[in-house]
């Protein structure tokens, strides 16, 4: 079977590029969608909040679905079902139907996001990894770029439904274009699935067996649940605790988050089959790019959050002009990453990673010394370095799980990739809301005045940079030097 990498690479990137866009072009027209739907505010929240649930909690298991019956197949499936249920959202009648297509939605989205890794593992050598994980990093962030001025456009011109059937047409294009995606079957592996999602057993005694097939057929459901069921439970609460404060749907959350989460924990440990293939958590390179990826994402999002929030409530910019500021950011994410792609062929994961951490931490101390008389330009330069940093992280990171895993493992190590960016930022900006919750204390339920937060935002972007600074010692634990192909 002739591999299509080019092919490959386009529905790899267009499909993580209808996700991103999705989620950007939607906080757009949630204003719209309240009035046009008569929704409260806590309904119109469950749009965003249901989807992310949806997807955090199912992750994992859509990437060892991808490892058992094939990324190809799992990634159709996914773009497919994407396609079908942006378009029912469109089409929705009423607030309960957006809330539950959008939990559907989520649904597909997680099957969708592991599988685009998989097949750029399977389809290309380890050597052009790094470049096209770069060229899937930098459409992404062109996407989450655009998406506000382009649902924004469209909520004004033709209403919020339009912004659903924005990713109609490229998610079926990819759907409909995927059989011909050709990926070369896997022969390292025992019971790996080739592009046909068929698993084929080699001989007895044959070179490369790395474990039995019985074994790669079980998906482990119990763990699958558990696990679910914690990451559910998670960002449920780090979703609610920056907009309500402890409620006891938020102590609810975390509650079954630990019990599930520690029950997990036990299930990884004894069972026969885990979820999450004991070697794929073992100490090395793709833990220590996860761990990387957990505390850079959670220190960049929690700092996002803060910046924004000074532009808009504290120098009372409109959302353009708070645009405009966060632009360096978006920019340098696009443009940095191919650089991030060279620089790790060049000087090896450990130090490209520890130069972005530095880049990343700097540009958010540069921010902790904002000050309205000349906030502009110092926070434009915070932005730009920030983005600089969080871009190579992302490019080095990436493609250090990918090309790490396991070749039997790839699509379960995509999930916790994705997972791993679904959790940090919600740590991060609930961290950044509770820090400030304390140094800036107010009525119950009221906006932190403009005085009270610029004292506090100071303090608050300090931890943050803190947080940055404990993913120094995993990346330590990356690679020194880029391997060969």
């Amino acid at each position: 079977m002739t591999p299509r990498p080019h092919l490959t690479l386009a529905a790899s990137v267009t499909g993580a590029v209808v996700v991103a866009l999705d989620g950007t072009v939607l906080t757009i027209a949630q204003p719209a969608m309240q009035r046009d739907l008569h929704a409260t505010f806590a309904q119109i929240q469950w749009t965003s909040t249901g989807y992310l649930i949806a997807v955090a909690a199912l992750l994992v298991l859509s990437g060892r679905l991808g490892d058992r019956y094939g990324h190809r197949n799992v990634f159709a499936a996914g773009t497919l079902g994407f396609a079908v249920t942006s378009a029912a959202i469109a089409l929705a009648p009423g607030i309960g139907w957006v809330i539950g297509l959008r939990v559907a939605q989520g649904v597909f989205g997680a099957l969708l996001q592991p599988a685009t890794l998989g097949m750029l593992r399977a389809a290309l050598p380890a050597d052009r990894l790094p470049m096209a994980v770069a060229v899937r990093s930098s459409a992404i962030g062109l996407a989450a770029a655009a998406g506000p001025l382009v649902g924004g456009a469209l909520t004004a011109q033709f209403g919020w439904r339009a912004v659903f059937l924005l990713n109609v047409v490229p998610a079926l294009a990819i759907a409909a274009a995927t059989p011909a995606i050709r990926l070369p079957r896997p022969d390292a592996a025992v019971g790996v699935p080739d592009s046909d999602g068929a698993r084929r057993v080699p001989a007895p005694g044959a070179a490369g067996v790395v474990r039995g097939a019985g074994q790669a057929d079980r998906l482990g459901p119990a763990g699958a649940g558990l696990l679910a069921v914690a990451l559910a439970g998670l960002v449920h609460a780090l979703v609610e605790l920056p907009r309500t404060g402890w409620t006891w749907s938020s102590a609810l959350g975390l509650g079954a988050a630990a019990v599930a989460g520690g029950a997990f924990a036990r299930h990884q440990r004894v069972a026969a089959h885990p979820l999450i293939p004991r070697q794929v958590l073992a100490p090395g390179p793709l833990t220590a790019a996860l761990a990387v990826l957990l505390a850079a994402s959670a220190a960049m999002f929690g700092a996002l959050f803060v910046g924004s929030y000074f532009l808009q409530e504290v120098l009372a910019l409109d959302p353009l002009e708070s645009g405009l500021h966060v632009l360096p950011l978006a920019v340098m994410m696009v443009a940095g990453a191919p650089v991030a792609a060279v620089l790790l062929r060049r000087q090896g994961a450990r130090r490209t990673v520890l130069g972005a951490m530095a880049l990343v931490s700097g540009g958010m101390l540069l921010l902790a010394c904002v000050d309205r008389s000349a906030a502009s330009p110092t926070m434009m330069a915070a932005f730009l370095l920030m983005g600089a940093g969080f871009g190579t992280v992302m490019v080095t990171a990436t493609a250090v799980v990918v090309r790490e895993a396991p070749v039997g493992d790839v699509g379960v190590s995509g999930g916790l990739k994705q997972t791993v960016l679904n959790v940090g930022p919600a740590v991060g900006i609930a961290l950044a809301t509770a820090t400030i919750t304390l140094l800036a204390p107010g009525p119950a339920g009221s906006p932190w005045t403009a005085a009270a937060f610029g004292g506090a935002m100071g303090p608050a972007l300090l931890l943050l940079a803190a947080v940055a600074a404990l993913g120094v010692p995993a990346a330590l634990k990356l690679p020194a030097r880029a391997a060969g192909p």
